[in-house]
């Protein structure tokens, strides 16, 4: 495996290619996603361990929806067994996956704990959705210094996790390893993710505006519709995003070993 620099004008290329993709299978990446995100949903319910399980689960949708991108750049229907595949693909990498859930699980909740001796715990409720936000709590300045510590905490964790799922899976990489070689890559790489987040932010509000204008003309004629309209758009919005991620990770990398069996889908097509 060999760290690949790209210009930062390859962030754009990736939101395109993400979009693009996901418009050759929509139904399969959009059902793909949306079961996923229902499965973590059902799984979060579980009494007292629910939420950390759920967050644990986050970084093998990760790696579906990457083995589902790189499957329609093929032509190929993505099913909805790849939600399984972070555990078929052999005991090491199951167990490998296990563990890097698991540390994004205490890594998560670790930010929140953090962010609790802040606010005592208010910006953590209000955003695993224990609690529904308020004018009062909003304006509190310990809530929002909680929020701001909570982001400048999470930055860096979601840099480590961006590529580890893709790098265990394609490369066999150790859980530990794969979190610091996606940082570094991260990092080198550091102005192609400012486009690439600067450029889908801008589709983000292009494409909301749009929806706003669409469902605030359709709740005039069909009423409550409308705001399903908005939600399911968005999280279309969110399928596109995810499928987008296989790009940066197929180019921040050099292509792995293609005696594995597990290589063939990423860097063909």
């Amino acid at each position: 495996m060999k760290l690949q620099l790209v210009p930062a004008r390859t962030g754009v290329q990736w939101v395109k290619l993400g979009v693009q993709t996901f418009w050759r299978q929509p139904m399969a990446l959009a059902a793909l996603f949306f079961l996923a995100m229902a499965g973590m949903s059902l799984v979060s319910l579980v009494p007292f361990i629910g939420p950390a399980l759920a967050l644990a689960l986050l970084p093998c949708t990760s790696l579906a929806m990457m083995v589902a991108s790189a499957e329609a750049t093929q032509g190929r229907f993505p099913t909805p067994t790849l939600l399984l595949v972070a555990f078929r693909t052999g005991r090491h990498r199951m167990r490998s996956m296990v563990t890097l859930g698991l540390l994004y699980a205490v890594g998560f909740l670790a930010i929140m704990g953090l962010s609790a001796l802040v606010d005592g715990g208010t910006f953590a409720e209000v955003y695993l959705g224990g609690e529904p936000m308020t004018r009062e709590i909003a304006e509190d300045p310990a809530f929002q210094s909680a929020m701001w510590l909570s982001m400048a905490l999470y930055i860096p964790l979601s840099l480590m996790f961006w590529h580890a799922p893709g790098l265990i899976h394609w490369h066999g990489i150790a859980p530990v390893k794969a979190l610091f070689f996606s940082l570094v890559a991260c990092m080198r790489n550091w102005r192609a993710y400012l486009v690439f987040g600067l450029a889908w932010m801008a589709f983000f509000l292009g494409c909301g505006m749009v929806l706003a204008l669409v469902t605030a003309i359709l709740a005039s004629l069909i009423g409550s519709i409308a705001g399903g309209i908005m939600v399911g758009a968005a999280m279309i919005l969110a399928a596109m995003f995810f499928t987008s991620v296989v790009f940066t990770f197929r180019d921040s990398f050099s292509a792995p070993d293609a005696s594995d069996p597990t290589a063939a889908e990423l860097h063909e097509g």
